[in-house]
């Protein structure tokens, strides 16, 4: 049985421009699904406003590392902090949408333990550009490969899990691997996961921290290793 409390994690490197609008577009739509929630913000060592932006909202508690940890290890850490029993996350630079919470949360109540939103089913083109949407076939093609399951977006950071789950996972990546450790630990333990289209929008402002070779080689690196525990 699920708790009714839903804990929301958005990690934050550098996003004062976006953060406070997620935050609030989280809020609102987490108060219309009618499920008490909370936000929790980790502030990956940002040298800009985000911190303070988060903390105006009155609508976050915000943690901070000292310095930039990388994605997997905010994820990691807000794990510790969080009381409920459904576990969200979605990023802070705007691209994905909160409104969309819902048709993640939806499918938990059904039976399912990991939601995941894919931005490749039924989403806008020119969403992503060519060098991910590359990317990501790649990687997905690889997962199939190796673990005789099919995926369409191994990448997203945009899902719902139920907090048993992902205590199993046994999460250990610090970087944006972490995506690609929770898709593919979920498929090879036989875990109930079920993809669901997002919309997604580029970026407005700044630009992406994902560097491509090394944190591509470290994505490859953990399909691998969570394919052989």
């Amino acid at each position: 049985m699920l708790s009714s409390l839903v804990s929301i994690i958005i990690p934050a490197y550098n996003e004062e421009k976006t953060v406070g609008t997620v935050i609030r577009g989280t809020s609102e739509i987490m108060d219309l699904y009618g499920l008490p929630y909370e936000i929790i913000v980790v502030n990956d060592g940002s040298t800009d406003n985000t911190v303070q932006v988060a903390s105006s909202t009155r609508k976050a508690t915000v943690f901070s590392n000292e310095s930039n940890r990388g994605k997997g290890y905010c994820l990691r850490k807000a794990l510790k902090y969080a009381h409920g029993d459904i576990i969200v996350t979605l990023d802070s630079d705007g691209e994905h949408k909160p409104k969309e919470i819902p048709d993640l949360l939806n499918p938990l109540f059904e039976g399912h333990d990991i939601v995941s939103g894919s931005r490749f089913m039924s989403n806008r083109p020119g969403a992503t550009t060519k060098l991910n949407q590359v990317g990501n076939f790649l990687f997905n093609t690889a997962i199939m490969t190796l673990t005789g399951k099919q995926v369409t977006d191994s990448q997203t950071g945009f899902r719902a899990m139920k907090r048993g789950i992902v205590e199993k996972l046994d999460l250990q990546s610090d970087g944006y691997e972490i995506e690609t450790e929770i898709t593919v630990k979920s498929l090879i333990n036989g875990f109930c996961f079920k993809e669901v289209p997002i919309t997604v929008e580029r970026r407005k402002y700044n630009m992406s921290k994902l560097k491509i070779i090394s944190d591509g080689k470290k994505i490859l690196s953990t399909i691998i290793q969570s394919s052989f525990p």
